[in-house]
């Protein structure tokens, strides 16, 4: 198995590749942010560790580009505790999240979870009551009718779809869909799901896109 630590403090680095290559783990160590994204983006790993604090490109950075063609498993390792990081991380596309310090046995353990888990296969149907999202196709229908989405709308449905149930903030929307960070004076989030909404909502008796104030949205049945 084949591991990139991600790790711009020396010490860390040198300790995270030294005990894992003693752990039976082949393993390479960048020191910095776009050595990591380079590094993971033109050589195959069964797991990335990475830090969030990095120079030149934060984890955030880097987990946002891999997840946009790699679904390699990715740990983050960070001094950052607080639950809003940890939910960030992890809503970006991280598998895990340990806050330093920790204990090596404790890490060895959940890469070896990650591991087993293996790449998990994203479905290629959706279906949310009578509303269908066929992604190989790009085509969506509504009790049984074709809707034609531009290509962002698409984009939005379809991470709605692969979260159905789940409140989807603005930042995580704006970060996931038009890769940027979302700015508060800016309602292009808004705006969107409002388009997609006179398309596969408003002809309909049954909503399926629901706002939740000062959250986000929701793509949920609730009939």
């Amino acid at each position: 198995m084949r591991l990139l630590v991600v790790e711009d403090e020396q010490k860390a680095g040198e300790y995270l590749q030294k005990g894992l290559t003693e752990s039976g783990f082949v393993v390479d160590w960048a020191n910095n942010g776009p050595e990591g994204l380079h590094a993971a983006t033109t050589s195959h790993y069964d797991l990335i560790v990475l830090d969030v604090m990095l120079p030149g490109m934060d984890g955030w950075q880097i987990v946002t580009e891999l997840r946009k063609t790699v679904d390699t498993p990715v740990l983050f390792l960070t001094a950052r505790d607080a639950l809003n990081d940890r939910i960030k991380g992890l809503e970006l596309g991280a598998d895990d999240y340990l806050v330093k310090p920790f204990a090596f046995a404790e890490l060895l353990v959940r890469i070896r979870t990650l591991l087993r888990r293996g790449p998990i296969k994203e479905p290629e149907l959706f279906q949310i009551a009578d509303l269908e999202l066929d992604v190989p196709k790009r085509r969506v229908t509504r009790a049984g009718q074709r809707i034609d989405l531009t290509a962002k709308e698409f984009a939005l449905l379809h991470l709605m779809s692969k979260r159905v149930g789940q409140v989807l903030s603005r930042p995580l929307i704006a970060s996931q869909v038009w890769d940027m960070n979302f700015d508060s004076d800016t309602n292009v989030v808004d705006v969107a799901v409002r388009r997609l909404r006179a398309k596969i909502d408003d002809p309909y008796t049954l909503k399926l896109i629901h706002t939740i104030r000062s959250m986000g949205y929701v793509l949920e049945d609730r009939g």
